[in-house]
């Protein structure tokens, strides 16, 4: 028998990624919410649902699913640095629910940076 997994698993799992309050820029990589937002945080964000885009059909094909981190632009930076890595945080829950790399750039506190927009995808099982 093939593997297969609903659409409405994949859904539920990016809808948790939708709950993120805040987008933080990190010049490391994160490992939990305090990382994000206060030891490797460069700049942040508020974000709400209306800030992604789907879940919708992935580019892997098959059921994969997907949800676009729409572009966030005007993020004033806080603290200068090397920009490695874009979170996605749940501020009510304390959470660190997603960590993707960005291209690496040098910011200037008091400058402001754009976060083009990204996607999250899950593919079918293998």
């Amino acid at each position: 028998m093939a593997k297969w997994i609903n659409t409405d698993v994949l859904d539920g799992a990016l809808n948790v990624t939708k709950t993120g309050t805040r987008l933080c820029v990190c010049n490391a990589q994160p490992a939990t919410y305090a990382d994000a937002i206060t030891n490797y945080k460069l700049a942040i964000k508020t974000i709400a649902a209306g800030d992604f885009t789907g879940p919708a059909g992935g580019d892997a094909g098959g059921n994969s699913r997907k949800i676009t981190v729409n572009q966030q632009a005007g993020i004033t930076v806080d603290l200068g640095g090397t920009a490695l890595f874009i979170a996605v945080c749940d501020s009510v829950n304390s959470k660190l629910l997603l960590v993707t790399t960005c291209t690496s750039q040098v910011v200037t506190a008091g400058n402001t940076v754009t976060i083009p927009a990204f996607k999250e995808e899950i593919a079918d099982p293998t």
